[in-house]
């Protein structure tokens, strides 16, 4: 006699929000990571992950970036001038001096918080990248719009950053959310944290 045991595999739920800011408006670049709670963090493979920001019209593009620890991260210069990238922040301090073009070694990005970058030749250059311990990362997009797929159905912490806090908090705000399935939710981010 052969019994045969069956155990349901969880599928893997999605997380769709709509962020917007205290009146209503839909809120673009607004950094959001969904940690595990009571659960061991995912296994995260060291420099498997590249990004790019990119420098053109004397800006970044994209404002705000949002990786995993460990992400690779390039900074190729599209203008007809020279750009000094920089940041002083606690979670990555690094220094590309002038160049144009890309340089040849990404920034590796490995301990997760909030980076501000700037040019130390335009001072109106700004950016910022939040770095987490969690691949299920993602930036609303300018409609408000995010969704984050492929998540263990589970508790998390649903952890978020904007940069209109620049300056006045240096950390994530944080809220509890449970997903199951799909789940699609609202998230309203105030003038301040």
């Amino acid at each position: 006699m052969c019994l045969s045991l069956v155990v349901p595999l969880a599928h893997p739920a999605s997380l769709a929000l709509q962020v917007v800011d205290e009146n209503g408006a839909a809120l673009a670049d607004v950094a959001v990571a969904l940690e595990p709670v009571g659960a061991p963090r995912p296994a995260m493979q060291a420099r498997t992950r590249t990004a790019e920001i990119v420098q053109q019209g004397k800006r970044f593009i994209p404002l705000m970036t949002a990786v995993p620890t460990g992400t690779a991260v390039h900074f190729p210069n599209r203008d007809t001038v020279r750009h000094h990238v920089y940041s002083f922040s606690p979670a990555r301090t690094f220094e590309l001096k002038l160049y144009i073009g890309t340089p040849a070694e990404p920034v590796v990005f490995d301990t997760p918080g909030i980076v501000v970058m700037g040019c130390n030749i335009h001072d109106q250059m700004v950016a910022y990248v939040v770095v987490s311990d969690t691949p299920w990362v993602g930036v609303s997009d300018g409609a408000g719009k995010l969704r984050i797929e492929g998540v263990p159905p589970g508790d998390y912490v649903l952890a978020y950053w904007h940069p209109r806090w620049a300056g006045t908090s240096n950390a994530p705000a944080r809220m509890p959310l449970r997903l199951d399935q799909g789940a699609e939710r609202r998230l309203v981010v105030g003038a301040r944290p």
